[in-house]
């Protein structure tokens, strides 16, 4: 087990690209931390520099207290699984794993001890003889795993491991991971694109864009306190939703004004983002995720809640919750980070007018709405973001 440190670390390629911009973790002994962004944000870029499958351009990258900057892979003590799994197609699933031990040239009953450790810790015991094409791909993916897991290292290095399976099978193999670098309790760095797998997976998620650190935090923490407009954007499914929206003092304190709703500003907010006062006047973003919306006719506290008269346009049942889709009649938040967001999503194509801003919000199974009825949407005050339309940061302090 080892400490992880990437201290001002950057990558720029000869054709200029600068796709690691002064990337500052560290990464405590046994902690698990997903690297988790869109396509192209420099994420796998940074898990290859701390592999040794690039040249970090400048900074400093320490593993367990020594500086591996001009170290090889080998010797910095690593292990890393792919998302292509990159097994040996004519080796049986035991060979695969001991692969790397016998070219070590280690003692034949250290090889089997360790072999069978790790196929029992990942129940693979009953496949030990299989060859790769025999198994299916959880199956191989558990194999890629075993592999990492027998060379006992510092540090275990993981990209997209899972992109590869359907979605049942990636929850199952989420939890298994889980499950296992807890057993292990090794420093683990996991890459993916997928924000589910940085909630669900992670100690601490670092969201990237563009080579730039966004936040790092706990993944509820990013999820409750985003810094800006593409955290909250990024993180949480269905997205935050957004709009702008006029800020106004009134007698009775705090306002904000969209969609034909005024919600007063609790003074737990006001306190708490003192510097909201100072936009009086103006135009800001603010953000509220569904489940902070209810259908006021069922809200117990609806009568003393901000409400939204609008038109459902879509509803989907899931059972435990009812996802209702209702347009906004305020503009859209138009940034470069939500430019950045719909490229993500591949939704750049819609038009960045106000009837275009829809909403969804998660109501109770117990709601009856159905697209087409006009219902008052409450809205919870206390959970609702703001953040500066010019800069995209939250507004705090």
């Amino acid at each position: 087990m080892a400490e992880v440190v990437l201290d001002k670390v950057n990558k720029l390629y000869e054709n200029g690209f600068h796709a690691v911009h002064d990337l500052s973790i560290d990464i405590a002994d046994g902690e698990f931390i997903v690297l988790v962004g869109p396509s192209g944000c420099g994420k796998s870029t940074a898990l290859r520099m701390i592999a040794g499958l690039e040249d970090i351009s400048t900074g400093t990258l320490s593993i367990d207290d020594r500086v591996v900057n001009t170290l090889s892979s080998r010797e910095r003590d690593i292990a890393m699984v792919f998302q292509s799994y990159a097994l040996y197609p004519h080796m049986s699933v035991a060979d695969n794993i001991a692969y790397g031990l016998k070219i070590r040239r280690m003692e034949k009953s250290e090889i089997q001890a360790r072999v069978k450790r790790a196929a029992d810790m990942l129940e693979l015991g009953p496949l030990l003889d299989r060859k790769p094409k025999q198994l299916s791909g959880g199956q191989r993916q558990r194999v890629a795993m075993g592999r990492a897991i027998v060379r006992e290292p510092k540090v275990f290095l993981m990209d997209e491991p899972l992109s590869n399976l359907d979605a049942k099978l990636r929850v199952q193999m989420r939890a298994e991971i889980g499950q296992v670098q807890r057993d292990l309790n090794v420093t683990t760095i996991y890459v993916t694109h997928d924000q589910t797998e940085a909630m669900t997976m992670g100690d601490r998620v670092a969201l990237m864009k563009a080579g730039v650190l966004q936040q790092l935090g706990a993944p509820q923490h990013l999820y409750d306190n985003p810094d800006n407009i593409f955290v909250a954007g990024f993180i949480g499914s269905p997205p935050m939703n957004m709009a702008l929206a006029t800020v106004d003092r009134a007698s009775r304190g705090v306002t904000v004004s969209m969609g034909g709703a005024e919600v007063t500003v609790p003074e737990t907010v006001t306190s708490a983002r003192p510097a909201l006062a100072s936009y009086a006047g103006r135009q800001v973003a603010i953000g509220l995720r569904s489940e902070d919306m209810e259908d006021a006719s069922l809200a117990r506290d609806g009568g003393n809640r901000a409400t939204l008269s609008t038109t459902v346009s879509l509803t989907e049942a899931l059972g435990s919750e009812i996802v209702v889709h209702f347009p906004v009649d305020a503009p859209r938040v138009v940034t470069e980070d939500t430019k950045a967001l719909e490229e993500d999503a591949g939704t750049e194509d819609i038009p960045t007018t106000t009837a275009g801003n829809t909403w969804v919000a998660s109501f109770s199974p117990r709601s009856r709405v159905r697209p087409g009825d006009t219902v008052q949407i409450a809205l919870d005050a206390e959970r609702l973001h703001y953040f500066d339309p010019d800069t995209g940061l939250a507004i705090r302090d």
